[in-house]
């Protein structure tokens, strides 16, 4: 392993350094974006999202309180900096993740070459990953960001995979007998009826990119895990559960945000 990061230091470095200011860039102005804003702005805007995804009087109620203590408490930016994080590290690994599910739902022997992979992923410490991707993007938010992917991607994999290969065999023999190919197949009759194992795959990624905010503030990434690692060395007690109660609102917001609206709240 040390053999194999010390090459890619030496001869891959251009390529390494490339990745690391693109990503970084593109985090940079998302987060300038959202600071740009006055606080009222994205406050309304989940508040209207959560309206419009669950048209819940509770829920929007709940994430307005949230986000204004959330400011109160003096952690606005750095929640913004945790927000664009998790974000960024979802939106990647669920691109990535979502097309591995469905083609290792369709190709078993795709299946059995990721198992091991993917439980390698899930099970090695995360701070492990910290070490090649400090090594090979330096410091910064960018180690902190793939390590989030390394970690996360599993679960939107697992579940997505789930969700194809349990869609009951009636239904798609009915769309084979409606003329579907495999195309309409996949977007008309598989994908439907995964939707909700896919989207607990979404969700549980969330929560996991999440829960890596405290281990990539240890590289450099800026957010919410910063003051919980200044707490932490300075033993500072009140800091590290304002921090602590800003991450766990944060969570609460984008799982209640994800999950499907149940039928008592469509109505």
């Amino acid at each position: 392993m040390e053999t194999g990061v010390d090459w890619l230091t030496i001869n891959a470095s251009g390529f390494f350094d490339t990745i690391s200011f693109l990503l970084e860039s593109i985090i940079m102005l998302l987060v300038d974006v959202f600071k740009w804003m006055p606080p009222a702005a994205p406050i309304l805007l989940t508040a209207a999202i959560a309206w419009w995804l669950h048209r819940s009087v509770s829920l929007v109620v709940f994430i307005i309180a949230a986000l204004l203590l959330i400011l109160n408490l003096g952690y606005w930016q750095e929640m913004l900096e945790t927000f664009v994080m998790v974000f960024s590290a979802t939106t990647i690994s669920v691109l990535i993740g979502v097309p591995l599910g469905i083609m290792a739902a369709h190709r078993p022997w795709v299946y059995t070459l990721m198992r091991p992979i993917l439980d390698l992923m899930q099970t090695v410490p995360t701070f492990v990953y910290l070490i090649p991707t400090l090594v090979l993007f330096g410091l910064g938010v960018v180690p902190g960001l793939i390590s989030t992917i390394i970690f996360a991607i599993a679960a939107p994999i697992r579940l997505t995979y789930l969700g194809v290969t349990r869609v009951p065999e009636e239904l798609i023999e009915a769309g084979k007998a409606f003329g579907a190919n495999r195309t309409k197949l996949l977007y008309k009759v598989e994908l439907p009826a995964a939707l909700p194992s896919i989207m607990a795959g979404i969700t549980q990624c969330i929560m996991l990119s999440l829960s890596m905010v405290v281990i990539a503030a240890l590289v450099g990434a800026d957010g919410l895990g910063k003051p919980v690692v200044r707490a932490l060395n300075t033993v500072n007690i009140s800091q590290g559960f304002e921090a602590g109660l800003a991450i766990v609102l944060v969570a609460i917001i984008l799982d209640r945000l994800c999950k499907a609206p149940n039928s008592k709240e469509v109505s």
